[in-house]
């Protein structure tokens, strides 16, 4: 097992405006398969939907401490975070009372740098080390005070995008907002890789779009592509990721091979 630093995690924060590019669920099933090769990780659910808490099997009576609830600064990120049937996986659930959060905090001095400061928290302390080595955070389809606090407190950002005809034509605004963070609050941001999901083999526009993003983004782009599997959309439905309701199936395999690759890549920016 290739682990992070001593006492420090690694954040990577999935973000796209666009809602239906399988965000939440890589967000979920990345999660598991890194923790299925020997991670610790925390999964911060940051979509007021709660839909990768529902997909972890945390229904909405086990959410008193929420996501919402440690950016106010009522609990801790380690008070908040829960099992999961995923061993070394843990969640830090949602609620709808995020979509409230920018209302009220948007006068606040630190209200871009809350989420930061409890990740900061958690690093520290006697626990560090024994602690999680990464931090995936899923974000709302919108590039809001939530985002903006997730991007604030990451290393980097992972792109889900959807293999469609108008796949890129978000993909540049959203580039924009991460280097404006990097600019004004977080100068360590990298974009960490694009992912290709829902990529259908028997549809020609599929592998076109595959090219017009490589094309665009270069090495950027992750070599494994998540393909449109019905087991993958199946699972959240019994509060499982995919690799816990059908660990043989392409999808599963397909997030098992991005974990390993974006272990790879953490391995190659140490090195560097």
């Amino acid at each position: 097992m290739i682990t992070t630093e001593i006492g420090k995690a690694r954040t990577l924060v999935l973000a796209n405006q666009k809602g239906g590019v399988g965000k939440t669920t890589t967000a979920i099933n990345l999660g598991t398969a890194l923790a299925a090769i020997g991670e610790q990780v925390l999964i911060i659910d940051l979509d007021p939907q709660g839909n990768a808490s529902t997909g972890l099997g945390v229904g909405q009576k086990d959410r008193s401490r929420s996501s919402y609830d440690v950016l106010a600064g009522e609990v801790t990120m380690r008070e908040a975070a829960r099992e999961t049937a995923v061993p070394r996986l843990h969640i830090v659930p949602a609620t709808m009372d995020l979509s409230g959060f920018e209302l009220e905090f948007s006068q606040h001095k630190d209200r871009a740098f809350r989420l930061r400061n409890a990740i900061a928290a958690l690093n520290e302390g006697a626990e560090a080390a024994s602690s999680y080595t990464y931090i995936l955070i899923d974000c709302p389809p919108s590039l809001n005070l939530v985002t903006v606090n997730a991007m604030a407190a990451a290393d980097s950002v992972l792109v889900p995008l959807q293999c469609e005809f108008f796949a890129l034509e978000g993909l540049s605004q959203l580039l924009k907002t991460v280097e404006q963070v990097r600019v004004s609050l977080n100068p360590k941001l990298t974009i960490h890789g694009i992912v290709l999901t829902m990529y259908d083999a028997r549809n020609r526009l599929s592998g076109q779009v595959v090219a017009d993003v490589r094309g665009f983004m270069g090495d950027k782009v992750y070599q494994t592509i998540i393909p449109r599997n019905v087991r993958v959309s199946e699972a959240p439905s019994y509060g499982k990721p995919v690799l816990l309701y059908d660990l043989k199936c392409v999808g599963s395999q397909a997030y098992l091979r991005l974990a390993s690759e974006i272990i790879q890549r953490e391995k190659a920016l140490r090195a560097a």
